[in-house]
């Protein structure tokens, strides 16, 4: 994946040396609250930051000024040019623009380099903060699927089911508000 550049941000591959950076906020539970995952220990983030250090599909979201990874992004290819778009960011670093900053700017990437027809989103309804980012990129909800996953489960194995908001934008779409944009 190339380097994506913005005003504040670098989203670049993962290195093996961002452990710590990832570490900071993988061992957060409220960040990792709508996660698949538990918090992970320094060990758990050092293999990660090397897994993810081979794959495109973990991007590293650092800041320009220092190179201090605040949050990552997350992108997949499905089937019919469709891309699946994922966001994880550091709490002490939500609220300031970056995810929005660097999800527009990944999905400008996509749709533009990629070749993407269209991409979809998911989150928690419970989860407003990544709705509303969803929101703020203009991405459409096309749904409301109810008790369709789970991660977790309780104490005598059952599982905790949640719901899921689904969100789109297409191609089409994306390059009309570019272009109002500029108007």
């Amino acid at each position: 994946m190339e380097t994506i550049a913005t005003n504040r941000l670098i989203i670049r591959n993962f290195k093996p040396t961002d452990w710590q950076d990832l570490f900071e906020y993988f061992s957060d539970e409220e960040v990792l609250r709508y996660e698949p995952y538990e918090v992970f220990s320094e060990k758990q983030a050092k293999e990660e930051a090397e897994r993810r250090s081979h794959l495109d599909t973990f991007l590293a979201v650092s800041l320009q000024t220092s190179g201090k990874v605040i949050g990552n992004l997350y992108l997949a290819k499905g089937d019919f040019d469709t891309w699946e778009l994922g966001y994880v960011f550091n709490r002490f670093y939500q609220g300031q623009g970056y995810a929005t900053e660097s999800a527009k700017a990944l999905l400008d990437y996509t749709f533009t380099h990629l070749g993407a027809r269209r991409i979809a989103a998911m989150c928690n309804p419970l989860n407003e903060r990544s709705w509303r980012l969803l929101e703020r990129l203009n991405m459409r909800r096309e749904g409301h699927l109810l008790q369709n996953i789970y991660f977790k489960t309780d104490a005598e194995g059952t599982p905790i089911w949640q719901d899921t908001y689904e969100y789109a934008i297409l191609r089409t779409e994306w390059s009309t508000r570019a272009c109002l944009q500029t108007l």
